[in-house]
């Protein structure tokens, strides 16, 4: 799979920043067709860091009202991506 289509967009939470200041673990929404190797590849490449670990959830679709009809949100994947100690990714920072 191609590296600039694997990531999708960062996930920025309490929680995530979080992660980040305690962890050394960035969230990202990747392609539900990325692999953990993809993932790590992709991150690397881009950012220019060394990974040390990936886990990889799958958000599956919810039912959900809007207003007075029903319809469903569309699930995605998630990838908890763990950098080696003194790497950051610098979009994080100050969130």
């Amino acid at each position: 799979m191609d590296i600039y289509r694997v990531l999708k967009r960062p996930i920025l939470t309490e929680k995530t920043n979080y992660q980040v200041d305690t962890l050394h673990t960035y969230s990202f929404e990747v392609d539900v067709r990325a692999t953990k190797y993809d993932v790590r590849r992709a991150v690397e490449a881009l950012f220019d860091v060394k990974v040390q670990d990936v886990n990889v959830i799958r958000i599956h679709d919810t039912a959900r009202r809007f207003g007075r009809y029903y319809g469903k949100q569309s699930g995605y994947k998630k990838a908890l991506v763990r950098l080696a100690p003194g790497d950051s990714i610098s979009f994080f920072e100050g969130v």
